[in-house]
């Protein structure tokens, strides 16, 4: 075999690994983990009143399903949102509204794509807008 053909061999086995690796990383189904069901963040939770209080009620029966309890993720169905990731200045509180009405195509974890949340009002929307910001607060994110 000549130095050429190696180094084409080379380039294809490299090409190929990047072509696996990108599928990988951005393919839009399939689990993080696994699913343990365990939080994935550990939440400090300040005393909540008003909005964030109706927010939390509103979150625990539309969204702690697969985001958790506190928002601290679920292992195996959803992502933490007291993360930096969905920090005010990543994620706005209109990134919020698009998600529960239109669900979201996954790309930054891999729980797969999230569907829209059925009967959610815009009201509870914003209430749990509120909590989440709440809790992202009393864990550093602003």
């Amino acid at each position: 075999m000549s130095a050429f053909d190696a180094r084409k061999m080379v380039v294809a086995a490299a090409v190929i690994g990047v072509a696996a690796a990108g599928y990988w990383l951005t393919r839009p189904g399939g689990n993080e983990t696994g699913g343990t069901g365990a939080p994935l963040v550990r939440v400090t939770v300040p005393e909540l009143d008003g909005a964030a209080a109706r927010g939390e009620a509103a979150f625990n029966g539309n969204c702690a399903t697969c985001h958790g309890k506190n928002a601290a993720g679920n292992d195996g169905k959803g992502p933490p949102l007291v993360h930096v990731i969905y920090e005010p200045n990543h994620h706005s509180d209109g990134a919020f509204f698009h998600a529960a009405a239109n669900g979201v195509r996954s790309h930054h974890w891999r729980f797969g794509n999230m569907p829209p949340v059925e009967g959610v009002s815009e009201d509870e929307v914003r209430d749990i807008v509120a909590y989440v910001r709440t809790l992202q607060r009393a864990n550093g994110i602003h």
